[in-house]
C-alpha cells in the first residue's frame, strides 16, 4: 500500500501543534468514495518497558466482514508521550504495518479520534491524510467536547460538540459551541456508547452507518476490536 510522505516526524511540540493546525484544514469532511468492498481496522499497543509500539491492521470484506489480510509491525518508539500529539508517536508504527498490505482498503476504522481533537487532527484524520483513504475515528472514550446522553437503543446517537472557552463564563469555566465534531453512538442496548468522528474523506452520517454495519453484537466494531485483540496478544508475546 502506498504511503505519502507529508512531513517529518521529528518535530518539537510547538512545531507539531502548528503542523496539526495546517493539516486540519486539509481534512475532507464529505463522502469521497464509491462502493465499499473492503474495510480495515487498525490499532496499536505500546510496550512501555521496551519502548516499542506494536501495530496491527486487518482487512475484511464488506459488509460480510470475512478476513482478507492482516499485517503487523513492531517499531522502537522515538517520540515522547504528549497528550494531543499521540499521532506523532503512534502513526510511524501503524504506517509500517499499512506499508506491508497488498490490499488497499476502501475505508479504515481506527481505535482513535478523528476531528474530535483539540486541533481537529486526531490519529484517524492524520493517518487518513497520509494514506489518502476514507477513515473513521472509533474511540472508546471522549477526548474533547460535550454531549447529551444518547438513547438506549442500538443506533441511537447524540452530537458531540466542541467546547470553547467563553469570555462570559466564570474564570476557568467553559461554554459550548454548536460545532459538531462527532457522534456519541450507542452500539449495544444500555451499554456505554463509543465516540465516532470523521477521519478523512467521509461525512459523519456515512461514518455512523459504516460503524453500525461493522457490529456483531458487541460494543466495539469488529475491525478495530480484532486489531485490538491482535496487538494485545503480540504485546503479551503470544
Amino acid at each position: 500500500m502506498k504511503i505519502r510522505q507529508l512531513h517529518r516526524w521529528d518535530l518539537g511540540p510547538r512545531e507539531a501543534m502548528a503542523l496539526q493546525d495546517r493539516l486540519g484544514v486539509m481534512v475532507k469532511r464529505r463522502r469521497d468514495f464509491g462502493k465499499i468492498r473492503t474495510v480495515a481496522g487498525a490499532d496499536i499497543a505500546v510496550d512501555d518497558e521496551r519502548r516499542v509500539g506494536i501495530a496491527a491492521v486487518i482487512v475484511f470484506t464488506y459488509p460480510h466482514l470475512e478476513e482478507v489480510e492482516r499485517k503487523t509491525a513492531r517499531v522502537k518508539l522515538s517520540y515522547p508521550y504528549i497528550p494531543g500529539l499521540l499521532s506523532f508517536r503512534e502513526a510511524p508504527v501503524l504506517l509500517k504495518a499499512f506499508g506491508r498490505l497488498s490490499t488497499v482498503p476502501d475505508v479504515i476504522l481506527f481505535d482513535a479520534q478523528g476531528i474530535a481533537h483539540p486541533r481537529g487532527l486526531g490519529l484517524a484524520s492524520h493517518m487518513g491524510l497520509i494514506l489518502d483513504r476514507p477513515s473513521i475515528g472509533c474511540a472508546k472514550s471522549r477526548l474533547v467536547g460535550w454531549h447529551d446522553e444518547p438513547g438506549q437503543d442500538v443506533g441511537d446517537w447524540a452530537p458531540l460538540r466542541m467546547v470553547r472557552r467563553s469570555p462570559l463564563a466564570k474564570r476557568g469555566g467553559r461554554a459550548a459551541s454548536d460545532k459538531v465534531i462527532g457522534a456519541v453512538l450507542r452500539t449495544r442496548k444500555k451499554v456505554k456508547p463509543i465516540y465516532v468522528s470523521i477521519g478523512h474523506r467521509i461525512d459523519l452520517e456515512s461514518s455512523i452507518k459504516v460503524v453500525l454495519s461493522c457490529l456483531d453484537r458487541t460494543r466495539i466494531p469488529k475491525p478495530t476490536r480484532e486489531a485490538d485483540h491482535l496487538v494485545g496478544r503480540l504485546k503479551r508475546g503470544a
